[in-house]
């Protein structure tokens, strides 16, 4: 720059000295012209220098960014290399395991075959399964209906029954009535030849021979007849009593030959005659009483002894109270 200037001046001073004023001028102005560009080429200059500096402190960010670059890139270079080599040994135990996966493939092929044979089977064995349950259930509910017409039965059945019980109690109350009224009415001839009973729902009255006829006889004698005709009275104030007369003889046979030929006649007989009585007043109904013969063939005692004899030669009177009610409800059933 400073010969630069010494060149200008000294071309300066030769033109003064040498040329006229006009010319002086235009030197002047040329001068003036390159004092102008010298000082554009100047700033230019002091621009290109900054230019220069930024240019040498990129260049210098530059190099750092590079340097720290290609550190990096050498970081990157290592990782990719380690990156690389894992991936090698992923790849590597993937293929390992497809392999074994495509093993267990096979393998589960043929396990699936089998699940599937045998689910097949058990869908099939269900269906019949759901069959049977439906079958069962029809039944169940054909059940569930004979269960309610059994219980609807039954409900009737216990009402009915309760109905019986009822009678039965009415009856075992009239049974026990009756023989009190009975025992009241024959109250003179209990333990003389005449006994009263309560069992099974009946009275048996038990008179002895000798209350009633001589030995072989069917005629009753007097004293019985007293007891029969206070029999009658109370049979003919409860009218729902029917009367059975058995006839009981013992065991030893009739040697007469005349009306009455055995101890069947004799029994039988007996048992009419004492019929005839409880009826002769009228009061009660002969269609309430039945004659029977037992012969010697119902024994209180079979000892062939002559107390046991006695105690077999016998009449009862057994008295039933009437059950129409009871059959009525039994024929409904």
């Amino acid at each position: 720059m400073q010969k630069i200037r010494f060149i200008l001046f000294l071309t300066t001073l030769a033109l003064v000295s040498c040329v006229p004023q006009r010319k002086m001028e235009e030197e002047q102005a040329k001068r003036k012209s390159c004092e102008d560009e010298l000082s554009a080429l100047k700033t230019k200059d002091q621009e290109a220098e900054t230019q220069n500096k930024e240019m040498k402190t990129q260049m210098e960010d530059a190099k750092e960014k590079l340097g720290i670059l290609q550190k990096d890139t050498g970081i990157v270079g290592s990782d990719y290399r380690l990156m690389a080599n894992k991936y090698n040994k992923l790849n590597s135990v993937n293929e390992q395991l497809l392999e074994k996966y495509n093993k267990m493939m096979e393998v589960n092929i043929n396990d699936t075959r089998k699940i599937s044979t045998e689910l097949s089977a058990t869908q099939e064995s269900l269906l019949k399964k759901q069959d049977q349950l439906k079958l069962l259930e029809d039944s169940l509910n054909h059940k569930q209906q004979n269960l309610e017409s059994l219980k609807i039965t039954l409900s009737q059945r216990e009402q009915k029954i309760a109905e019986m019980q009822d009678i039965l109690r009415k009856k075992d109350e009239a049974v026990n009535n009756l023989k009190n009224k009975v025992s009241d009415a024959l109250l003179g001839f209990e333990n003389k030849g005449l006994t009263i009973t309560q069992k099974n729902g009946k009275v048996y009255v038990s008179l002895e021979e000798s209350l009633l006829f001589a030995s072989g006889k069917i005629n009753v004698e007097k004293k019985g007849v007293e007891a029969l005709k206070k029999l009658a009275t109370v049979l003919g104030q409860n009218s729902d009593i029917n009367v059975l007369v058995e006839g009981h003889t013992d065991n030893v046979p009739m040697k007469g030959a005349g009306e009455i030929k055995d101890n069947w006649d004799l029994s039988a007989l007996r048992a009419t005659s004492i019929i005839k009585i409880l009826t002769a007043d009228g009061s009660v109904d002969p269609k309430r009483l039945t004659a029977a013969g037992r012969g010697e063939y119902f024994p209180i005692d079979s000892s062939n002894t002559a107390e046991a004899r006695k105690k077999n030669r016998r009449t009862e009177i057994i008295l039933t109270p009437k059950l129409d009610e009871l059959f009525k409800i039994l024929e409904t059933n």
